[in-house]
């Protein structure tokens, strides 16, 4: 049962504006307590009452998600690890994530209130930053861990190890551990295979390598991926799905694992998995 939501919205004022009042009002009549961020709030009403989205977490049943897969990214690391399912609507752009549109939104929530609606279960990757041999940070990501080299620095050389077996040297622009969510994001513009996300797996893509041969390469959720940039002499930049970074010091190495939480996420009805490929990629277009 549904007593409590919380709603996260892109905050640009004229999305805010035409959807969240009317979205707001639509829960409070069906007596479900509703909340919204700092971010969504400052555009809705400066004075009205918010939550941290963490806070939030750890009180509703349900979090709206409303714009791009960027949003959702942003809204699933701030679970925290609290099971609360999400249901992301695009307002627009590609949004694999975001696969429920604004026209879909109410039909969804009826069904959610219904406790007639599906989800999907996706798993999340910790990255871990080895400094001096002792953890520096441990962050979760839903999409993928990316590490690149600086803007004018040359190609990195470096290790990949899976479960501590030494994979090989890779000389590349960097390097993409991928979810299978996050295998239609930056991976798959690098030439990375689609996973379906009911798949409990790596891919381990490099971007640009320098040997053709160097192919994407699948591996179990349980693996252990360590990434050792020692032999580089470069800037490495390390980027959670794309929002956090952080530069890499000489000697630092990655360990990547499956995270210990995973994410819900509420399916749109009557669409299936490769329906939405087949929309989002265009599969069959002339």
């Amino acid at each position: 049962m549904i007593r409590a939501a919380g709603i996260i919205c892109k905050p640009i004022p004229e999305m805010v504006t035409a959807v969240v009042p009317e979205l707001k009002r639509w829960l409070e009549a069906r007596k479900i307590e509703v909340s919204v961020d700092p971010r969504t709030r400052t555009t809705l009403d400066p004075n009205g009452p918010a939550m941290t989205r963490e806070e939030m977490a750890a009180k509703v049943d349900l979090l709206i998600v409303l714009g791009g897969d960027g949003t959702l990214l942003a809204a699933a690391r701030a679970l925290g690890g609290h099971d609360v399912p999400i249901l992301a609507v695009n307002l627009g752009g590609l949004g694999f994530l975001t696969s429920v549109t604004l026209d879909e939104l109410y039909p969804v929530l009826e069904g959610i209130v219904a406790g007639e609606h599906r989800t999907s279960e996706r798993m999340m990757l910790e990255a871990e930053i080895v400094h001096s041999n002792k953890p520096a940070e441990r962050l979760t990501a839903l999409n993928d861990a990316v590490a690149n080299k600086a803007a004018l620095a040359r190609m990195l050389d470096f290790d990949v190890h899976v479960d501590h077996h030494h994979v090989g040297r890779y000389r590349a622009d960097g390097l993409i551990v991928a979810t299978p969510t996050g295998s239609t994001a930056y991976s798959l513009a690098a030439g990375g295979p689609i996973i379906h996300p009911d798949l409990d797996a790596f891919v381990i893509t490099p971007i640009c390598p320098h040997m053709l041969t160097n192919r994407p390469l699948v591996v179990p959720d349980t693996a252990h991926v360590e990434l050792d940039f020692s032999a580089s002499g470069e800037p490495v930049y390390l980027t959670l799905d794309g929002q956090i970074g952080f530069q890499l010091q000489p000697q630092d190495r990655v360990v990547i694992t499956k995270a210990a939480t995973k994410v819900q996420v509420v399916n749109p009805p009557r669409k299936t998995y490769y329906e939405i490929l087949r929309s989002k990629l265009r599969w069959g277009e002339r």
